[in-house]
């Protein structure tokens, strides 16, 4: 293995990373075991010496060199393959891609601060290899002494690392102090130019000695799916348990009280999207942006329908019921009998909130899937607990469904958009269609009927080989333009559940796992040590929490709704990799959001949000006096419903 160190200086006039001695730095690099295997990486200790008789600020920089042929980085929850540089990137909304030259968002290079990352370990698929390295994310000061974080280790946080990725000139790095290079992506719309280095430096007094040690591995590879079994062996070496706050019953009563009592539209048959209240007077504001499911409707009123059929409260049940029966009544458009995505002013149509973002006007397959997929929800839970059989919901499915079939693409991809006119598909290449097939596989397992079996396999095979297998999917949201993301492949994952239990097959078991797997890559192992208000002061974990998307890089709850298929996973196949990621998006589930008034600073007891700002991402909002808050000071039923549906479901009765 090669490797090559370099430093900037934090008096430097320019931005170059010059040679150590360059600096009165010197290091050493030994490999003291191990030989590059998954479970027996190489152990390198790395020893870094300041020969100067005064102090030294700066950011050093360690890069592992590797046999460039075609390389696809992989960097958990920052980056995947080439981030879609290979694709348009002239879009509304910008995230780092990875090409041969610095164009924004694009660049040969990256560096980026180390909780940007879900994981610790930056790797690179090539020419049927793995590369890559793990080392800690952050550095403490123990007694005097700097030394890299271990979990078992509790001490005073002094910095942050960094890590980097190259494809000039080939290389994974590993940052002492860190830099978002060449831009730091606040969210899509908000783009920053290189920093100077201040608050960013590792500082080094004259003559002291810093040990950084890491894990590198080199192995040969089938796939990019062989990063997987990395990432589970750096989960298990820097794991931390979320902070214990409720327990599952009242959490699930906490949230759905919450959003029952305070989010409810009557005059709509709908919840709010968000919902502000005012300091001064209690009042609350609501931002309406109803749509049929995803930020608002089914996505809301079903986990609400679970939580009051769990709880026996007949008042709250009613409320459901209602927002998914005006959607049933109301929603479709009459020209395509395809649903409508979005309601206003007593108008339905596809003008949602997300739509001057999209190139293509129309029906999303995202929000009709999904759609259908909650209403099969709320039938089968309505017959198992309160033995109520609502046959025009399943009729209304039925319909839908059998029109969306005859779009998919030769292929056998649903379409991303349909026409509003005809109900034809017309655009393709995204992973937003797996709620299609996530309803049609609920559906078959629900009445039996397998006569669309053969066309579910055809289309899981598609997105599996296409999609999963590289460890890129992309497309899923309406308003990311097509980045890669964590929120579509809750929908294979769904739809592979039922497939399985449609058709016995243990292949379908692997592809669950697999698709599981993508999904961990963007939930947090370790609780980062976040250093703004409100989630610092809570000390909130960022354990068991995932990573929106490479556009949107907050934690958000969504993944929090697939508890049930994580349980069946670990019924089907005892694994406890599995069983640790479920509880651990149980735990964390029941310590984000405000367990009394204003424990995050905002709201009632029972609100939460959707945004938790680990790191840099998204850190937007802010409090009265200007000051930054690393949450959104709002009650947004569509998260809680995420949390509830996860609780309120499969796990409840085994709880």
């Amino acid at each position: 293995m090669e490797f090559i160190m370099t430093a900037r200086n934090k008096e430097q006039e320019n931005i170059d990373y010059l040679p150590l001695k360059e600096h009165g730095l010197k290091a050493s690099i030994d490999v003291v075991g191990g030989n590059g295997s998954i479970k027996n990486p190489f152990q390198v200790k790395v020893v870094i010496n300041n020969e100067n008789k005064i102090n030294w600020s700066g950011v050093i920089h360690l890069e592992l060199k590797f046999n460039k042929v075609s390389p696809r980085y992989f960097m958990p929850a920052f980056m995947y393959g080439r981030n879609r540089g290979e694709c348009p990137q002239n879009v509304p909304n910008e995230f780092p891609r990875f090409r041969e030259e610095i164009k924004r968002p694009s660049s040969p290079s990256w560096m980026v601060r180390s909780d940007r990352l879900s994981h610790p370990v930056a790797l690179v698929y090539d020419s049927n290899k793995i590369y890559g390295f793990c080392a800690s994310p952050y550095f403490i000061n123990k007694n005097g002494m700097k030394q890299q974080w271990k979990p078992e280790v509790d001490s005073e946080f002094y910095q942050y690392a960094g890590y980097t990725c190259s494809l000039e000139k080939g290389t994974i790095g590993y940052t002492l102090g860190y830099e978002n290079a060449p831009w730091l992506f606040i969210k899509s719309h908000d783009v920053r130019e290189r920093t100077s280095l201040s608050e960013n430096c590792f500082e080094l007094e004259p003559g002291e000695i810093i040990e950084v040690a890491m894990e590198v591995y080199e192995f040969d590879a089938k796939s990019e799916l062989d990063i997987n079994p990395v990432i589970e062996e750096v989960y298990y070496r820097y794991h931390q348990k979320p902070r214990k706050a409720s327990d599952i019953k009242t959490t699930v009563e906490d949230l759905s009280l919450a959003v029952y009592q305070d989010a409810w539209l009557p005059e709509d048959s709908s919840y709010s999207g968000q919902v502000f209240e005012n300091e001064n007077s209690g009042d609350y504001r609501y931002n309406k942006i109803i749509s049929i499911t995803w930020t608002n409707g089914l996505s809301v009123a079903t986990p609400i329908l679970m939580a009051a059929l769990r709880l026996e409260n007949e008042s709250m049940r009613e409320q459901a019921l209602a927002c998914i029966t005006n959607i049933v009544n109301n929603s479709l458009n009459s020209v395509t009998g395809l649903p409508f995505g979005a309601y206003d002013n007593g108008k339905w149509s596809n003008y949602g909130w997300w739509f001057d973002g999209m190139h293509t006007p129309g029906h999303s397959s995202y929000l009709i899937g999904q759609a259908l997929f909650y209403i099969l929800k709320a039938y089968d839970y309505e017959i198992k607990i309160k033995n109520c059989h609502h046959e025009e919901w399943l009729a209304f499915v039925n319909s839908i469904l059998m029109k969306i079939e005859k779009t998919k693409n030769t292929d056998n991809e649903y379409p991303f958009i349909l026409s509003e006119k005809t109900g034809a598909g017309i655009e393709y290449d995204s992973f937003s269609g797996t709620w299609c097939m996530a309803a049609l596989a609920y559906y078959c397992y629900l009445t039996g009927d397998k006569s669309h079996l053969d066309s579910l396999m055809k289309s899981e095979r598609h997105y599996y080989e296409t999609y999963i297998k590289h460890m890129e999917c992309y497309g899923g949201p309406l308003d990311t333009d097509k980045a890669t993301d964590s929120e579509g492949i809750l929908a294979y994952i769904k739809a592979i559940r039922f497939i399985h239990a449609l058709t016995g097959e243990k292949i379908y078991l692997q592809h669950m796992k697999d698709a599981m797997d993508y999904e961990f890559s963007f939930k947090f192992c370790y609780n980062s040590p976040i250093k703004v208000p409100p989630l610092s002061k809570n000390r909130w974990s960022s354990c068991g929490g995932s990573v929106t998307s490479i556009a949107n890089p907050h934690i958000h709850p969504m993944s929090s709704n697939i508890v049930d298929e994580l349980l069946y996973l670990v019924k089907n196949t005892e694994d406890k990799y599995v069983k640790a990621r479920m509880l651990d998006t149980i735990g964390w589930g029941c310590q984000t959001y405000n367990t009394y008034d204003k424990e995050f600073d905002y709201g009632k007891k029972g609100w939460m949000s959707e945004r938790f700002c680990h790191s840099q991402g998204l850190l937007s909002e802010r409090y009265s006096d200007g000051s930054l808050a690393s949450t959104w000071f709002c009650l947004m039923p569509w998260a809680s419903g995420s949390i509830i549906e996860g609780l309120a479901g499969d796990f409840w009765e085994v709880n």
